[in-house]
């Protein structure tokens, strides 16, 4: 019998000094673009930050870090995110959780160590419970699982919530650039996928990096979430004044010190 076709996948031109980015027509109608290096499993795959791209440091130096080591390793922009159709203010918990199984599935084959930073913590638990069978390992990098909830919902007062259900958005300073946007489906979404509220039944091990002086997501969240996992072997390492990007260079060394710890 014959079997659904798979998502079309493309290469677009890129310049010489960049690896080639593809693109996935994933189920739902997005196109994601990703870059995926062959290598020796498990493969490594980045998974980025709200309003975050592929393009980033971390993303960037695993990168180069699994070349150096002949790794396979894979990184990807979410709908709404770098040069993936959509617009992030649309853009949902669950959206992007299903993007990540896309590329997954699409890209990659055996083992996995998942790597996700800051909300990419959120949506690799919400992948590695959807594939636990292929899960090597997790590294999470100012892990904000459940962000919507606690670290924006809560925080609103009043009328930044009455604003947020009326217009569909809401705009916030931020420290990088231009006012963040938030969609209250965003909001709505994420109540769905809270994973903080109950034992957390996760393939292991699991490794939780912090900065003690992170201002966007406390170091406690890290620790919430190495409580709510059940299996013991979990380690959180906080890093002395490191704030929440973690991209110093002896940061990026201990996340690829970490992530060698389980390959």
């Amino acid at each position: 019998m014959a079997g659904k076709p798979g998502p079309r996948v493309s290469a677009s031109p890129s310049p010489s000094a960049e690896p080639p980015i593809s693109y996935l027509d994933a189920p739902g109608g997005a196109r994601l673009a990703y870059v995926a290096q062959p290598g020796r499993g498990p493969t490594v795959v980045f998974l980025g930050g709200y309003a975050s791209d592929m393009t980033g440091t971390k993303a960037r130096y695993l990168e180069d870090w699994c070349r150096a080591r002949n790794h396979a390793f894979v990184r990807f922009d979410y709908q709404g995110h770098g040069r993936s159709s959509g617009r992030l203010i649309d853009g949902t918990i669950g959206a992007w959780r299903n993007d990540a199984l896309a590329v997954v599935a699409a890209c990659t084959r055996g083992p996995l160590l998942l790597v996700g930073s800051s909300m990419g913590a959120w949506v690799m638990v919400l992948a590695a419970l959807a594939m636990r069978e292929r899960i090597h390992g997790l590294v999470g990098v100012a892990a904000a699982p459940d962000f919507t909830e606690d670290l924006l919902w809560d925080r609103l007062d009043a009328a930044q919530r009455a604003a947020l259900q009326r217009d569909g958005a809401l705009h916030l300073p931020s420290a990088y650039g231009e006012p963040m946007p938030f969609g209250w489906r965003l909001v709505e979404d994420g109540r769905h996928h809270l994973v903080l509220r109950a034992p957390l039944d996760l393939p292991g091990p699991v490794r939780l990096l912090h900065g003690t002086q992170d201002a966007d997501v406390p170091w406690h969240t890290s620790m919430r979430l190495a409580d709510a996992i059940n299996d013991r072997d979990v380690a959180v390492t906080l890093v002395k004044d490191g704030g929440h990007r973690l991209s110093e260079p002896h940061e990026l060394s201990l996340l690829g010190a970490t992530v060698a710890s389980l390959l």
